[in-house]
């Protein structure tokens, strides 16, 4: 019979931060994906003339329209930052999320670069650089909580709202057992929970959370407690650029244009930029 040992959960919890690194810059924190000490050989790019990415419109903060019309985005500024890294010209069409890896394995484009996850699923569809973004799980806490941390012996028996069903619920139910969990149907009434006090912490997507936060909705009630945790059995392995399968060149030269932009700080910019309260 399991039972619930805080130094075994310790542990596991201390795994959730190996998938990424952090530096700060400006008081924030800003993750990385990649090892600081390594960057890939430039791989040999003579025969790419021009990389025709592909993406949607209709996931913000990573991809979605002006007013004008314009595509904007994460992902819109990264390709354009990687065409530049590698001196390549670049075009960037959208198309609607279930048309993108039709779209690319008809040729119409030759990466998707729209915040698709990298799982058994989609590695059947493509080939992937490695992950450049990942979507952690974090606690969130009124500003003014007695509680001094987010672990399983500060949390104890208290009241935790979370999405039914959702993966979030599985890692409380693993890592914080002894805590209450309050399950709603949506993260919307997850968050409402703990904003009118019927929860003493809420767990959720901290991309999500990080926008509610910063929003009139929160109305400045809370912030993020402790975290964030990344351990891929339950948040995944992130989210890569794709390629057709077997297209190795172009995929180790996305690998490195990756590596150099976050060697240079590029992607730090980017998540600056799009994330005013970062979900790391």
């Amino acid at each position: 019979m399991f039972r619930f040992r805080p130094r075994l959960v310790a542990a596991c919890l201390l795994t959730a931060f190996v998938a990424y690194s952090a530096s700060t810059l400006a008081g924030a924190t800003i993750p990385s994906f990649f090892d600081p000490h390594h960057v890939p050989a430039k791989p040999d790019i003579s025969r790419l003339r021009q990389i025709r990415f592909l993406t949607e419109d209709d996931f913000p903060p990573f991809n979605f329209l002006l007013a004008d019309g314009q595509l904007a985005g994460y992902n819109v500024d990264l390709a354009r930052a990687i065409c530049a890294e590698l001196e390549l010209t670049c075009t960037i069409q959208r198309r609607s999320w279930d048309l993108l890896v039709p779209a690319l394995n008809e040729n119409s484009g030759d990466a998707v670069i729209a915040a698709m996850a990298i799982n058994d699923d989609t590695r059947k569809q493509a080939d992937f650089t490695a992950p450049y973004f990942l979507t952690p799980g974090r606690f969130v806490m009124f500003r003014d909580t007695p509680l001094a941390a987010a672990t399983p012996e500060a949390i104890a028996d208290r009241k935790v709202s979370v999405v039914a069903g959702s993966r979030h619920e599985a890692f409380l139910k693993t890592f914080y057992p002894a805590a209450e969990r309050v399950t709603f149907e949506t993260p919307a009434l997850a968050r409402q929970a703990l904003k009118t006090g019927k929860v003493s912490a809420h767990f959720g997507d901290a991309i999500s959370l990080s926008f509610w936060l910063n929003g009139a909705e929160a109305g400045g009630c809370c912030a993020f407690k402790d975290g964030p945790y990344t351990d891929p059995r339950f948040f995944g392995e992130g989210v890569g650029i794709a390629v057709r399968k077997g297209n190795e060149p172009l995929r180790r030269a996305l690998d490195y244009a990756l590596a150099r932009l976050d060697q240079r700080g590029t992607l730090g910019e980017l998540y600056l930029k799009y994330f005013p309260v970062g979900p790391f």
